[in-house]
């Protein structure tokens, strides 16, 4: 089957930030973020269609004594994020906000389905665009027993993780459940655990992902910050975390003074630091500093802001084994233009990774 695929009218859709789903690029993707070749036109009545001649493919010059072959060309569909690609594909990145991008274009997506597609119509969708699932964010909880969530329908919600592919599923809601005291967190971070076992057990990571809130203090232990209730009560090897270093650094920005005062500085970055294996996923947005912003920040494109990310993701990747072991997002909650926010970050993580 061709990875070009005419226009399917029930995979039309708008995309939102919401129920995301990370998609990854396959080897065959080049199809894809390359300009669609044009179809040749129908023969005309009564007359044989003509054959095209077949075109042998180029042969490789040998290389030279002591020399490797030089390295070909760059393909022209490898491009920076939103330059040649597919219009149906560009259709739908004008219309999302979250776009993973790698040297070379557009390689990973997070999708969020404003009408919800089935599961065939979702791995078709991938499949027809030469793109593998990677991640998903689903429910933490819900006071309706047939929610799609974690607590409520965990067997079912892997059960679709593991048919579409996915390495990562996760739950973007903070672990506030049972309240914000630090057995409330305790008990939370239990039940992540048994997420993390029962993700574990099918060849997945669970991971939570954050917000600022969850670096505010323990309602009945000031002194404690919630996320490091998370951290120490989790299982390492069960439970992940997809860190959202705009909210982190909101949270830096919230919680760097105790509610009676007193200093609390953290550095966002020294987490990852401490255990880097934690966290295979980033998401990366931007944001200007601003005082008079209750979240210390007004979001804008990646590039735009004032985050270090030369600093931040450098000292990450550049830790042993760790260069290739994350996934670095571009997200903007509201872009103006997803595909000029797309194609613009693009550029700037690009230019990142040649001096990281």
């Amino acid at each position: 089957m061709s990875r070009i695929s005419q226009p399917d009218p029930e995979l039309t859709h708008r995309l939102t930030r919401r129920g995301m789903l990370g998609v990854a690029a396959g080897a065959t993707a080049a199809a894809l973020l390359g300009a669609a070749a044009p179809r040749p036109p129908p023969p005309r009545p009564g007359r044989r269609p003509r054959r095209r001649p077949r075109r042998l493919p180029a042969r490789r010059p040998a290389a030279a004594a002591g020399r490797s072959c030089p390295r070909p060309a760059r393909h022209p569909a490898l491009q920076p994020a939103g330059q040649g690609l597919h219009p149906r594909l560009r259709a739908r990145l004008r219309r999302t906000g979250e776009v993973r991008l790698r040297r070379g274009g557009v390689r990973r997506i997070h999708a969020g389905l404003r009408r919800p597609l089935t599961l065939a119509q979702l791995k078709r969708l991938a499949r027809d665009h030469g793109l593998t699932p990677v991640g998903s964010h689903v429910g933490y909880h819900s006071d309706d027993p047939n929610a799609y969530t974690f607590a409520q329908n965990l067997t079912k919600v892997l059960d679709d993780a593991q048919a579409l592919g996915l390495k990562h599923i996760g739950t973007a809601s903070g672990p506030f459940r049972y309240g914000s005291t630090v057995d409330a967190w305790k008990r939370a971070a239990e039940e992540f655990n048994t997420y993390g076992a029962a993700a574990r057990a099918r060849g997945m990571k669970f991971y939570q992902h954050n917000h600022s809130e969850e670096f505010s203090f323990a309602t009945d232990d000031p002194a404690v910050r919630l996320y490091d209730v998370l951290l120490a009560e989790t299982d390492p090897d069960l439970v992940f975390l997809e860190m959202d270093i705009f909210w982190a650094y909101s949270g830096q920005f919230r919680f760097s003074r105790r509610p009676d005062g007193t200093p609390a500085p953290f550095e966002p970055l020294d987490y990852v630091l401490r255990q880097p294996h934690r966290y295979p996923l980033f998401h990366v947005k931007d944001g200007v500093s601003d005082p008079a912003n209750t979240y210390g920040y007004r979001m804008t494109d990646v590039g735009d802001g004032d985050i270090d990310y030369q600093r931040f993701i450098s000292a990450v990747t550049r830790l042993r084994g760790e260069r290739l072991a994350h996934h670095w997002q571009a997200e903007h909650d509201n872009p103006a233009d997803s595909l000029t926010f797309a194609r613009r970050s693009s550029e700037h993580l690009h230019s990142l990774r040649e001096r990281c």
